[in-house]
């Protein structure tokens, strides 16, 4: 293997919910990497202060507010990321939202079209605007971060489940679809990651104790504790690598009892 095969120098990525989290974590591991990151979010504050962190260890960020629910939006944050850096190589879909937690059949209609527009249809929204610039520069990168709850049932979390086992279904049919074009598309699953997003499941005693004892290395994980996986689907080593469904997930699926 090439030192080169993880090197993003000259490549242009784009991250959805990258002002904090997980999204930040990748952020600045592809700016460590050599890419020109591309920060979007719903809110410009959080974007320009993560930019600024970012610049601050020598990287290039480019922070812009766009809400994935919304296709004009989508359109204005695609066109505003080429004009800026003249093309997208890498897109890393991770914005997602949750409204909903509880049994299923006490949601309403209107949970399901927040979770499904941004956490699915947004993930669509955002591989139809950047593909074009994808062809041109010669193939790309498509990350779609989804979560073991699109593999199996956790508790409260219905919607949201099924809005990430779509996820799953859109990067093995879009991958298939844009093979042809250089276009490498894979799936980034994390477990149970300590995030502002998942608060509720680790600053409630009980709950947390029950997902730390469901996972075998004993503790939910850290943002960073992706980045490398989502730096490898990024870069060049992963050249033959697409319609994948990388776990990163303390080795929770691989203890799950069947029986």
């Amino acid at each position: 293997m090439k030192p080169d095969q993880f090197d993003l120098s000259g490549k242009v990525a784009l991250i959805t919910g990258a002002s904090r989290g997980i999204g930040f974590a990748i952020a600045k591991t592809f700016a460590l990497a050599g890419a020109k990151v591309v920060l979007s979010s719903r809110k410009q504050d959080a974007l320009d202060q993560a930019a600024e962190q970012i610049r601050a260890k020598g990287g290039e960020a480019f922070p812009f507010a766009a809400h994935t629910g919304d296709g004009e939006s989508v359109k204005e944050l695609v066109a505003k990321s080429i004009t800026h850096y003249g093309g997208v190589d890498i897109l890393v879909n991770n914005a997602a939202t949750n409204p909903h937690f509880g049994p299923l059949l006490t949601s309403e209609e209107g949970h399901w079209d927040k979770i499904l527009d941004v956490n699915l249809k947004g993930y669509f929204r955002m591989v139809r605007e950047c593909v074009d610039s994808m062809r041109q520069r010669g193939g790309g990168k498509v990350i779609n971060v989804a979560s073991i709850a699109g593999m199996q049932h956790q508790q409260g979390m219905g919607i949201y489940g099924i809005s990430k086992a779509g996820v799953l279904m859109l990067t093995k049919t879009l991958a298939v679809e844009l093979a042809a074009d250089n276009i490498q598309v894979n799936a980034l699953v994390p477990g149970f990651i300590q995030t502002k997003f998942s608060r509720v499941l680790w600053e409630t005693p009980e709950i947390h104790q029950k997902i730390s004892a469901q996972i075998p290395q004993g503790r939910m994980g850290q943002p960073e504790e992706l980045t490398g996986a989502a730096l490898y689907l990024a870069s060049p080593a992963s050249s033959f690598t697409t319609g994948t469904v990388l776990l990163v997930d303390g080795g929770q699926m691989a203890g799950v009892d069947l029986f």
